[in-house]
């Protein structure tokens, strides 16, 4: 039976989380603080932790620090949905938590259930890729790597001509996106040709934040997407959370813009919806698809049909991949040109469009 440390100062929170995990057969341990979770941790060496992030006595980035420092473990944050709260799960994840969970009612949330299946989903993948991805995550956040060597291989793709200037690169990302995107965004130049548009999963209050904290740590400029704008070279878009995000055509010109999340897609902001739009409307020889991180399969099969058409695709190899679900996905439907490390997809759109 695997075991689980549940780290907040609720009682309340604690019973819910508890509840949860014992649904589920996890043996589940609890804390009200940092420093008594940590006590905990040396006691029961558990197979993973939640931690929340707002606590007394030692808050939730100093316990993450030592547990990463002196008993590495797969750790997946529970934060309330603020703008605060969302600052501090990206400093959170920057430290090499696994990823995280949006409390849906604040600090002392009484509608838990309604990410039930999110903590569930995610714990089983913290604990199945163990730590070495999980610490990973942290390592690719330090943006000062000065080589970036091709290790992917080839899997039988065509062999064509530099992507269009008038084209587009779409990226679909969910667990463990904010490491994978920070590692191939930071790495692409301010003149780079195209623009670049991602859906990630993730809330609305986070993406705005993580878009600001792309832009001030890359060259290229990173931007939330929020309503209609015409898409820029050198410009990367980051669709808001909590809504879906599609290519529209408005005055002869074309547009990406922010709608209300379509209930026939699972997942929000839609890889789906987003990449059978942009087929709606550009060239799908103009076009790549990067398929990261993920649990699901959200657009795998809208990426392999344009993949089809004449579109450039990567999807993150398994060896880098915190999760491998959605680009597993992707390959699966023979709808990758390249399978590679996040650290070498950076470098394959550079040379795709010189």
């Amino acid at each position: 039976m695997k075991k689980i440390v549940v780290i907040d100062d609720s009682a309340l929170m604690r019973k819910y989380i508890r509840q949860i995990l014992e649904s589920q057969n996890y043996e589940v341990y609890t804390a009200r603080n940092g420093e008594e979770g940590l006590q905990r941790i040396r006691e029961i060496s558990p197979d993973a932790v939640t931690l929340d992030i707002n606590m007394p006595v030692m808050d939730g980035i100093t316990c993450l620090s030592h547990i990463m420092t002196e008993m590495p473990v797969p750790v997946l944050m529970i934060s309330s949905l603020t703008e605060e709260g969302a600052v501090a799960t990206f400093e959170a994840l920057e430290l090499g938590a696994f990823d995280y969970v949006a409390k849906p009612g604040g600090t002392v949330s009484l509608n838990l259930h309604e990410v039930e299946d999110e903590i569930i989903g995610k714990l089983r993948s913290a604990i199945r890729s163990g730590i070495n991805k999980s610490k990973g995550l942290g390592r690719r956040l330090r943006k000062q790597r000065e080589d970036i060597q091709a290790r992917g291989r080839n899997t039988g793709g065509r062999t064509r001509n530099k992507v269009s200037s008038k084209g587009l690169v779409a990226i679909g990302v969910s667990t463990g996106g904010p490491g994978a995107l920070e590692e191939v965004i930071s790495h692409l130049p301010a003149d780079f040709p195209l623009p670049i548009l991602v859906a990630q999963h993730m809330p609305a209050r986070f993406t705005n934040v993580f878009a600001k904290r792309l832009n001030r740590s890359c060259e290229i400029e990173v931007t939330e997407l929020t309503t209609a704008t015409e898409l820029e070279p050198g410009k990367v878009y980051i669709a808001r959370g909590d809504a879906d995000v599609k290519i529209i055509k408005r005055r002869e010109k074309l547009m990406a813009t922010s709608i209300p999340e379509r209930s026939e897609y699972i997942w929000h902001p839609s890889v789906e919806l987003m990449v059978e739009s942009i087929g709606e409307y550009y060239d799908p020889k103009s076009v790549i698809c990067v398929q990261l991180t993920g649990m699901g399969y959200d657009g795998a099969k809208a990426m392999a049909s344009l993949h089809d058409k004449g579109a450039r695709t990567i999807a993150e190899s398994e060896e880098s991949a915190v999760v491998f679900g959605m680009p597993k996905e992707l390959i699966a439907l023979n709808g990758a040109d390249k399978i590679l490390p996040i650290e070498s997809i950076a470098q394959q759109l550079i040379s795709w469009t010189q």
